[in-house]
């Protein structure tokens, strides 16, 4: 039996293993595809800051290796964001096999509809939150200083941008997990929203730049994305009792 159990062990890491490794070459199948597009990359991902300054001012690298190296990690990022569907779909395969039929219908769709509010929050930044943004900095600029940003902290800035509004559009799928798993209800939820509000406002000061254009618009987004949870998850699918049975077995 106990052999029996470690076979079973060694069976579930190999495959473990197994996953990893394709989720990670198909990171690198992508980033070496990308890489000969890199500096036409980073140009687009300037694009927003590069419109709005001033037509003296361009971007510098302040360090040797940037002009090289910061170029190389937006690809890394990019191919790491893009292979997103291939490390899920390991994911899934991986851990399927163990739910049980009730949390397999609703682990897949929560699965592709966190990707897709995900790249959808990476979009909503780069062409609504950051055109706002740089639009407000370049110009608070004070009088006879010239704004020339560099390019590796314009990459860090922008990439921690991008994963703050990526994770903050989750927020409708967290919401209907706290409620399918039987840790709230749609009523206690709507009664904290008052507090929700306020925490939005809160996850908007901390995750984005000292200024309240990025905050308001990473907060809003939450809130209206939390309401959006509440409504969707009139529409789960309820356990049966004989999941509950299946569950307790």
């Amino acid at each position: 039996m106990e052999k029996d159990s470690q076979e079973q062990l060694v069976s579930h890491l190999v495959e473990l293993r197994d996953r990893l490794l394709r989720g990670i070459l198909a990171v690198l199948v992508i980033a070496v595809i990308l890489l000969p597009f890199s500096n036409d990359l980073y140009h687009f991902l300037a694009e927003p800051l590069l419109r709005h300054l001033p037509e003296s001012s361009t971007m510098i690298a302040t360090e040797v290796a940037s002009p090289f190296l910061t170029p190389f990690k937006l690809t890394l990022s990019t191919a790491i964001m893009l292979a997103v569907p291939v490390l899920l779909f390991q994911l899934w395969g991986f851990v399927a096999p163990g739910l049980y039929d009730n949390e397999r219908k609703i682990v897949f769709p929560l699965l592709f509809a966190s990707t897709a509010l995900f790249f959808l929050g990476i979009v909503f930044a780069y062409y609504v939150v950051f055109p706002l943004v740089f639009g407000f900095l370049t110009q608070a600029a004070p009088e006879g200083v010239a704004v020339m940003t560099d390019i590796s902290s314009y990459l860090d800035f922008v990439l921690k941008l991008f994963f703050a509004f990526g994770f903050a559009f989750e927020v409708p799928i967290a919401t209907l997990l706290l409620i399918w798993s039987g840790v709230s209800t749609v009523e206690s939820l709507g009664e904290k929203r008052p507090y929700i509000i306020v925490g939005a406002f809160v996850i908007g000061m901390l995750l984005t730049p000292p200024d309240i254009i990025s905050q308001t618009l990473l907060a809003l987004p939450v809130w209206l994305l939390f309401e959006l949870g509440l409504v969707c998850s009139r529409w789960l699918p309820k356990k049966t009792q004989h999941d509950k049975d299946e569950e307790k077995a």
